[in-house]
């Protein structure tokens, strides 16, 4: 019987479309001492699990295993495996990468490699639908849900090193993720909760801040040092200082905020960054990104 101790060790599962960044996502975890392994039939994650909870893997920060989708009952098998490790104790955090189906193609083409479902008169346009139909369960089920469309490899790499190197620490608590985006670029499909600053003053059509960002004070006194720009930011912490209790009361572990602005350099990273002091002198463990600070 594995004790209660070996249990708490952090399970991450990570699943998505082939062509989305899985692989790439595993190397992430592993460069972070994390035990990965790729390619497990999803009916077998339950019981490799209990394997290596059972072993000495003291010098590893967790367990990552990446599910392989090809099997025809994965559907059926997913809620089971899922409902098979919350019987066992363990509480596993899934991760869902996902992309555009025109970034796929020609991510395929690019590589020319063929996709898992490819052959036996199968195209590749076919095999991308059903695989997106055959991981919907696993969508669902998603705490995390990455849209790699525009991402490189490294932007995959510092967004998976961001969010789980700030949930190394020993905080307790809800984990609160902010991170500023530009609407025109993409707006992120991960967030719970997105506000709208566009109708903050815009230093961009200043020639005099345009080549500054929302982490530099010329922008923030622009953006936030007025009394409009003070007004809203007391009236934004406020209402994000008690709906992040009330969720963290209701046993809520994890949120991610999204702050857009039209191109996500200025007035996005200057709220953010407000909010992000704001957060941290409020006890919460929070972490920060500007998706597209280097965009705009």
């Amino acid at each position: 019987m594995i004790s209660a101790s070996k249990r708490s060790i952090p399970v991450i599962i990570v699943a998505g479309l082939s062509g989305a960044g899985k692989s790439s996502a595993l190397k992430v975890f592993e460069d972070m001492a994390y035990y990965t392994i790729d390619g497990l039939p999803v009916s077998m994650t339950s019981q490799f699990i209990e394997v290596l909870t059972g072993c000495a893997l003291e010098s590893y920060k967790g367990i990552v295993l990446g599910v392989d989708v090809r099997q025809s009952t994965f559907r059926d098998e997913w809620a089971a495996t899922i409902q098979q490790l919350a019987t066992a104790g363990y509480s596993p955090t899934v991760i869902f990468l996902e992309s555009r189906a025109d970034v796929i193609l020609r991510r395929y083409k690019e590589t020319r490699r063929p996709h898992p479902f490819e052959g036996c008169g199968t195209g590749l346009e076919q095999a991308m639908t059903r695989e997106r139909e055959l991981m919907a369960p696993a969508r669902a089920e998603a705490d995390f849900i990455f849209d790699t469309s525009e991402y490189s490899i490294h932007d995959l790499r510092r967004v998976l090193q961001r969010r789980w190197q700030s949930e190394e620490s020993d905080a307790k608590g809800l984990k609160v993720h902010i991170m500023s985006f530009g609407f025109k670029h993409s707006t992120p499909s991960e967030a719970d909760m997105i506000f709208d600053l566009r109708f903050l003053p815009n230093p961009y059509h200043n020639p005099e801040l345009r080549p500054f960002s929302g982490q530099d004070e010329p922008v923030v006194n622009f953006v936030l040092n007025h009394s409009m720009g003070q007004t809203y930011l007391k009236k934004l912490e406020d209402l994000l200082h008690f709906t992040l209790l009330q969720m963290e009361k209701e046993g809520r572990y994890r949120i991610t905020i999204g702050f857009g602005c039209t191109g996500g350099k200025h007035r996005s990273v200057a709220v953010t960054e407000a909010i992000y002091n704001f957060l941290k002198k409020s006890d919460f463990a929070v972490s920060k990104e500007h998706r597209h600070i280097n965009l705009a």
